[in-house]
């Protein structure tokens, strides 16, 4: 995309894409002249030797990294290219692993003097480590899907799986210490993203049992971005250069950086030139489980450990960083953009059931939920529980909707046998959840078995999961899905990984309370205050604006869902419930309009869509225009203000690739209709020197973007209202 020659100094300051010398008027290109972000170019994904066959090169052009081959593989150049950005500066092993309690390097090489940074003449002075697992061979294939989604089940932004390429180099054990063990080092790189991902495959063939303690599959000596000469590692500046995710997080944060459990950024006493004198800077990265594998691989069996995707960023601009991280969730992970329609029905018998489809039918929502305290049961798998459900599942599915449940895993008391047991007691409780069941005990294989059996039999469309297994270790030695303590954690997450990958792959959408988007999960929280939904309509309104203001910075609308209580919910007198809806339409209606003018699916939790006529014809009004409007509202999210009662609050969806190319949302919490100029920022529209906005559909006007890529416009929003407004 062509760029209007100026110097980017109010949009974002530290974007190293491009800049313009305002004074000549000429474009001076530093790295790249489009913007990734914008782009529609593919940026090719290639692995190829070096013209002297010494180096593998895996790059895309957006980010580079380079490993020489020989006398064992290690990579010394890792380019961020649209900055021209080194993270490497120092050499490696490729991963490291410890088997029956000894530690071996996997690759790397040793005898780097200096670790401030690397010069590639250096290597020839590289020896290998004896001990190391030895380089054998390397394949290159085209990129698989990182899960067989069924796409075609669901209303979606992107249904296509991730394009790109993957490089698997292939090592052996030191033949006198392990022979026959294998290690595969994988490395995905992606197609129009600087993003790679990388996990590690243990191939046990030994003719004999070893016990994998842990595996640290990623280690890098990364450049530090600040430099203090005392502090602890703890308080010291992270990197910001490169973001990972990996798929191993859980404590029910709703958000990822609160719920990883493997990136630890720590010293290196090797790198004794850097400033800080007590050599804590914190520069060097690993990924690992913080709990260890602890798994006993039997002969013959294959192990795979965590895999971590690597964002490589080009800004510290928090709405840019957010912009990476949300393409590299619908690219990875296509089917976090699945957004569909749904209620959350309270029912008490199947006739109400059939009347909440009916209700979904006539009004466009597109599936319904059978909320907790609920009458479903998904863990009955009788035959009679299960004609039953089915019958109401082709019921639902003759008019057109989807069909769902809720049920409950964690925070309940199964029994001694069969909960977790706390490894500092040797009793049940003290769990995350206080009481949870084991997930490796016969019951919960049991569980999960009947969840899948559930799903076969009655053909339900969504789960919606709450307290899945949040980390747990359980210390006991009789349940069979563990051996014992160790290898509890990494057990238990196998068996869930395992349920939600099989629902996954059949198109069951997932509704779940933690961080499982990369093994398969659909949707999670915003993040919310249970209580606050006893308060007055016009706190929730306004506290509903702010979660997903803050809830929107590092996931797409479609990966989040709010919470509308129709009926009383945690307390609350007349003044916090919507029914009778009929009575409360204008507070009704503005909340449909805040989440889905957000993009947002919201839980309407009660046993109907609509009581009057009247109400069902404000449903169906908004449904309607969410639908007009539905790929413009379901792209990403620009923050422009957030909501605190003193003033317009509002956010701005961005789609350079639409039709539409924003729409933002504005909201008035006073008493009295205002009218504000508002700028918008239009640089994420891709828009370059002319837009048509118009207000609410009407009275389309031409304006022109400035040096900023901003146009300014007056505004008028009705009291205690909302406006919105369309870019073409």
């Amino acid at each position: 995309m062509k760029h209007k020659n100026i110097l980017f100094s109010i949009l974002f300051l530290t974007v190293g894409i491009c800049t313009y010398e305002v004074s000549e008027g000429k474009k001076r290109e530093i790295i790249s002249d489009s913007d990734w972000l914008l782009s529609l170019s593919d940026h090719k994904s290639t692995a190829v030797k070096s013209a002297d066959n010494k180096d593998l090169i895996i790059q895309n052009g957006l980010l580079k990294r380079v490993f020489r081959l020989a006398p064992n593989v290690v990579c010394y150049d890792y380019t961020n290219m649209v900055t021209g950005q080194q993270l490497i500066r120092a050499v490696k092993p490729e991963a490291r692993i410890q088997i029956n309690g000894e530690w071996y390097d996997i690759g790397g090489l040793n005898g780097q003097k200096e670790n401030a940074y690397f010069l590639p003449e250096w290597l020839d002075e590289l020896t290998a480590n004896t001990n190391s697992f030895k380089f054998e061979d390397y394949k290159i294939a085209d990129l698989k899907p990182l899960l067989p989604w069924k796409a075609d089940k669901w209303w979606a932004t992107n249904t296509q799986a991730a394009k790109g390429k993957e490089v698997v180099f292939e090592y052996s054990a030191p033949k006198a210490l392990l022979p026959g063990l294998k290690v595969k080092v994988h490395y995905a790189i992606y197609d129009g993203l600087p993003l790679l991902s990388k996990w590690i495959t243990v191939d046990n063939q030994t003719g004999a049992s070893i016990k994998i303690n842990q595996i640290i599959h990623e280690q890098l000596a990364v450049v530090e971005e600040e430099s203090a000469v005392v502090g602890d590692v703890q308080d010291m500046y992270k990197q910001h250069g490169i973001y990972v995710e990996s798929n191993f997080a859980f404590n029910n944060a709703m958000r990822y950086h609160l719920s990883d459990q493997t990136t630890h950024w720590k010293r290196d006493t090797t790198y004794t030139s850097q400033v800080n004198y007590d050599l804590n800077t914190p520069a060097l990265l690993e990924i690992y489980p913080e709990k260890g594998v602890g798994v006993e691989l039997v002969a013959e069996e294959q192990l795979t450990s965590i895999r971590t995707w690597e964002l490589l960023m080009d800004s510290y601009d928090r709405e840019r960083r957010g912009l990476a991280i949300r393409k590299m969730y619908r690219t990875i992970a296509p089917w976090t953009t699945a957004n569909p329609i749904f209620m959350h029905l309270v029912s008490k018998n199947d006739e109400q059931v059939k009347t909440a489809v009916d209700q979904c039918a006539q009004t466009g929502y597109e599936a319904v939920i059978l909320s907790f305290g609920s009458h479903i049961d998904m863990e009955d798998t009788t035959a009679e529980n299960i004609a039953r459900w089915r019958n109401l599942a082709d019921y639902a599915h003759q008019q057109g909707v989807k069909i769902g449940g809720y049920s409950l895993f964690s925070s309940r008391k199964i029994s001694e046998k069969h909960d977790v047991i706390n490894p500092k007691t040797g009793k049940t409780g003290g769990a995350f959840f206080d009481n949870a069941p084991c997930f490796g005990s016969e019951w919960g294989i049991a569980y999960s078995q009947k969840i899948k059996t559930f799903f076969k039999k009655t053909g339900f469309d969504i789960w919606e999961n709450d307290g899945p297994y949040p980390g747990d270790q359980c210390a006991s030695t009789t349940h069979p899905g563990h051996q014992g303590l160790d290898d509890s954690q990494w057990k238990q997450l196998a068996m869930q990984k395992d349920l939600y990958h099989w629902l996954n792959e059949r198109g069951v959408y997932i509704n779940a309370p933690d961080w499982y988007f990369l093994d398969g999960s659909n949707k999670i929280a915003l993040g919310y205050r249970e209580v606050n939904f006893a308060l007055p309509r016009e706190n929730q309104q306004l506290l509903n604006r702010q979660n997903i203001y803050d809830g929107t910075w590092e996931q797409t609308p479609a990966m989040g869902w709010g919470f509308v209580p129709l009926t009383a919910y945690h307390g609350g007198g007349p003044e916090a419930v919507l029914e009778p809806l009929a009575d409360h339409l204008d507070d009704y209606k503005q909340l449909m309009m805040q989440y889905y003018g957000a993009g947002i699916q919201a839980c309407y939790r009660g046993p109907r869509l609509y009581d009057t006529e009247e109400t069902k014809e404000t449903v169906v009004e908004v449904i309607n225009w969410y639908k007009q409007y539905r790929e413009i509202l379901n792209a990403d999210i620009i923050h422009l203000r957030r909501a605190d009662g003193r003033d317009w609050d509002g956010i701005f969806h961005v789609n350079p690739n639409g039709e539409i190319k924003g729409l933002a949302m504005l909201y008035n919490p006073l008493k009295e209709a205002i009218k504000r100029k508002i700028k918008l920022p239009l640089y994420y529209t891709g828009a370059e020197e002319n837009v048509k906005i118009s207000q609410e559909g009407e009275a389309t006007k031409n304006y022109e973007l400035d040096r900023s890529y901003h146009v300014e416009l007056e505004v008028e929003i009705p009291a205690e209202g909302y406006s919105w407004l369309a870019v073409e």
